[in-house]
């Protein structure tokens, strides 16, 4: 039975006595969903975001010394005035896990951004042109990818110096290799979809797909990525740092301090290792724990339709 004129505002689905369609989630949305049901993500991202307002935010309501050597002082366990007590110098071991995490963060972040940005689009360069170009280019990565990070990164510490930039550049510079071959995989398969063929048929020129087309389809595969090479940049550095090729003094990170901790550690001066040590581990996990929710917070295959 049809409806009359005067009912022509009635919405069929309720003439029927169906249920009006729900409207569809985002993806945005769906991979939010996917996200917070990792309970261990939403704890690992509680964390970072924990380690980030304790190294940066809370200088401001904390003030400690951290570079003053203060004979006095020397190596107080935890108690008033000193909550972590102070190491072999005399120093505030809380200040001093502030300033040093600042150096830590900076450089992790910094390094893993810059090294996704670059393994970004190289890889999307890479598979969307194809032929001997695509060939020589994956070919550098594969002669690159042969020679031992840790190796590549002690040489340029030793030779290039041992300031923030240069551990920033150096981390970066040996870290996107992985992810140029992720992106290149993803380039291959969306650039022979019907949307980029109709761009590429509108005259749309290549810099323009690359950037409009290409790019945004890799994101998830690059965000996934960065939270990965975060926590590898927080490790390489405390490893360098730790061999005695860390940052240069006045400056120290997380790992300077183990390194200077575990001296005395056959004297129970726990204080001086347990901090730095324990925050890189969870810096490590965290952004570990993040990076496999994202993975699958962008598999659509995972997410509830």
């Amino acid at each position: 039975m049809f409806p009359e004129q005067g009912d022509a505002a009635i919405p069929t689905d309720q003439m029927l006595g169906l249920a009006p369609a729900e409207k569809p989630r985002s993806m945005f949305r769906r991979g939010l969903e996917v996200f917070l049901e990792n309970k261990l993500a939403v704890v690992a991202l509680g964390v970072l975001i924990f380690y980030v307002l304790f190294c940066f935010f809370g200088p401001l309501l904390y003030h400690g010394n951290t570079t003053d050597v203060q004979m006095g002082e020397i190596t107080k366990p935890p108690g008033a005035g000193h909550p972590l007590g102070t190491d072999n110098d005399g120093v505030d071991v809380l200040g001093k896990l502030m300033k040093a995490g600042q150096i830590t963060l900076e450089v992790g972040i910094v390094s893993g951004l810059l090294a996704s940005v670059i393994g970004m689009l190289y890889g999307a360069v890479a598979g969307f042109v194809g032929g001997w170009i695509d060939s020589v280019m994956m070919r550098a990565i594969d002669a690159l990818m042969s020679i031992p990070i840790i190796f590549a990164l002690i040489y340029l510490a030793a030779t290039r110096g041992r300031t923030k930039t240069v551990f920033i550049l150096a981390i970066a510079l040996t870290s996107w290799f992985s992810l140029t071959r992720l992106t290149r995989g993803d380039t291959l398969t969306v650039k022979v979809r019907d949307y980029v063929a109709a761009c590429r048929m509108m005259g749309g020129r290549n810099w323009r797909i690359i950037a409009r087309h290409i790019l945004p389809n890799t994101i998830g595969t690059t965000i996934v990525n960065t939270s990965l090479t975060v926590a590898n940049s927080v490790f390489a550095l405390s490893v360098l740092s730790y061999i005695g090729l860390g940052l240069q003094a006045p400056n120290d990170d997380w790992g300077g301090m183990f390194a200077a901790g575990t001296s005395y550690m056959d004297q129970g001066y726990w204080w001086m290792i347990y901090p730095s040590g324990v925050s890189i581990v969870l810096i490590i996990i965290s952004c570990n724990f993040i990076g496999d929710a994202l993975r699958d917070a962008f598999e659509t295959r995972l997410q509830k339709r």
